[in-house]
């Protein structure tokens, strides 16, 4: 067993944030020592790792309770699972799709500025009027 200072440690969870799952019931709440510390085993180094893992990958947290119900039924097929992952690469084209775009403007902006006075600064201009014609002078 060891104490949330070391799960955190071991998993590189936030200490107030593994607090919070245990609040949102995303982990169980631990047994606690007569002097109140919370303690955990390697299950809730494997789920805490597999929530962490989970977030760093962008899934939302109704998403990781819905893996986690799953995975109490390890004989049950895993298409509901796939689903939530495609669900979740499909979130995250559209927002590789908006990025390039916003990569595009920065790009366009940045070259129309003539690196003048500030006063006639394109990339201003545009941030203030997003209907200014980016390749107008």
């Amino acid at each position: 067993m060891i104490t949330i200072g070391a799960l955190s440690q071991r998993t590189g969870v936030n200490i107030e944030t593994i607090r919070y799952y245990e609040r949102i019931n995303l982990t169980p709440k631990p047994p606690r020592t007569e002097s109140r510390r919370r303690l955990y085993g390697a299950e809730d180094v494997r789920r805490l790792t597999f929530i962490r893992h989970s977030r760093d990958l962008g899934f939302d947290i109704p998403a990781i309770k819905r893996m986690l119900a799953l995975q109490e039924s390890p004989e049950a097929s895993c298409d509901q699972v796939s689903r939530i992952a495609t669900d979740q690469l499909e979130a995250v084209e559209i927002r590789i799709g908006r990025l390039l775009g916003l990569k595009g403007e920065l790009i366009r902006m940045i070259k129309s500025c003539d690196n003048g006075s500030v006063a006639s600064c394109r990339i201003v201009e545009v941030l203030a009027d997003p209907t200014i014609p980016q390749d107008a002078s």
